[in-house]
């Protein structure tokens, strides 16, 4: 097996896929952007990849939202959260008053902020592809900046020095990453899993928005992440990416995704697969399984008559 993940070596990427079944024993093909990771699975240049879609603090991460929503025919097989923590290093031994510049990845530098406002005002702010690459970046010639936000692993394996560490505004912080195939068989359900979809708001109007939340809620299907997205066709023209808590086999969420494709016939179903937490999804009686189950035991006994 061969993935693709958000390189360099030592992103938090890269700890996200060796959570992966058979990840250590597979060929990690580290890629320069989430739309290059994704490319590599749809030309069959790897099995699979491995990109962040959302921040504990930050929310979705837009690229791979729009990439895996709108860009690429692939589907979502599997998450894992990676919990995050960031170090100021440096190629050199250095004082945090004589850094003038900090390379780090967008996302990254949006969760240090404050710290950086507070501890390093006058530093310049030098975008990076990720987080490693801006650490690998300290060691070229000319170095990309002077110093680099990053994951305390890519600092120890490249031998940086720790200027700072901890500095992420929001202890505790998680990112969820999840591995994208070729469309395949859907996973069986486990009781605990997310299904991915994606919705284009079919006339912008009012109401229109509701009419698609009334599908999920008057079935149960909970929506435990819900953004909207421009297509790029035009202002107020938008698609809304969401996480459903349940399986695409479970009647109730088959059913809701049913009535939905009558008022939104563009819908994409993006995968369901086991959640990373294994949280438990709570049903109410009036629309658990059984109740559904029951609902069309009698319609068939009505027909029957």
């Amino acid at each position: 097996m061969r993935y693709s993940y958000l390189g360099p070596s030592g992103t938090f990427t890269e700890a996200a896929l060796l959570q992966m079944p058979g990840a250590e024993q597979a060929e990690r093909v580290p890629a320069a952007s989430v739309l290059s990771a994704l490319t590599m699975v749809e030309d069959h240049d790897v099995d699979g990849a491995v990109v962040p879609i959302e921040n504990s603090v930050e929310g979705g991460v837009t690229a791979t939202l729009d990439a895996v929503s709108v860009a690429h025919h692939l589907q979502i097989t599997a998450e894992a959260l990676v919990p995050v923590t960031f170090v100021l290093a440096a190629a050199e031994p250095t004082t945090l008053s004589r850094i003038g510049s900090i390379a780090t990845h967008s996302h990254a530098w949006a969760q240090v902020r404050r710290w950086a406002e507070a501890s390093a005002p006058h530093a310049e702010f030098v975008p990076a592809s990720s987080t490693a690459a801006a650490a690998h970046g300290l060691l070229q010639s000319p170095p990309v900046a002077e110093s680099a936000i990053c994951a305390p692993l890519v600092a120890e394996q490249l031998g940086l020095h720790v200027v700072s560490s901890g500095i992420e505004d929001t202890p505790g912080a998680v990112t969820r990453f999840v591995l994208v195939t070729r469309p395949q068989e859907v996973p069986q359900p486990t009781g605990a899993d997310k299904t991915t979809v994606m919705i284009p708001l079919p006339e912008d109007r009012p109401g229109a928005l509701m009419e698609i939340l009334e599908h999920f809620s008057t079935r149960g299907v909970n929506i435990c992440r819900i953004e909207s997205r421009p297509t790029g066709n035009g202002i107020g023209d938008y698609f809304f990416s969401m996480d459903l808590e349940g399986h695409i086999a479970e009647a109730r969420v088959g059913d809701a995704l049913a009535g939905i494709h009558r008022i939104s016939p563009q819908i994409r179903f993006l995968g369901s697969y086991p959640r990373a937490d294994g949280k438990p999804q709570q049903v109410l009686p009036e629309v658990s399984e059984a109740a559904f189950t029951a609902a069309q035991s009698w319609v068939a006994s009505l027909r029957g008559r």
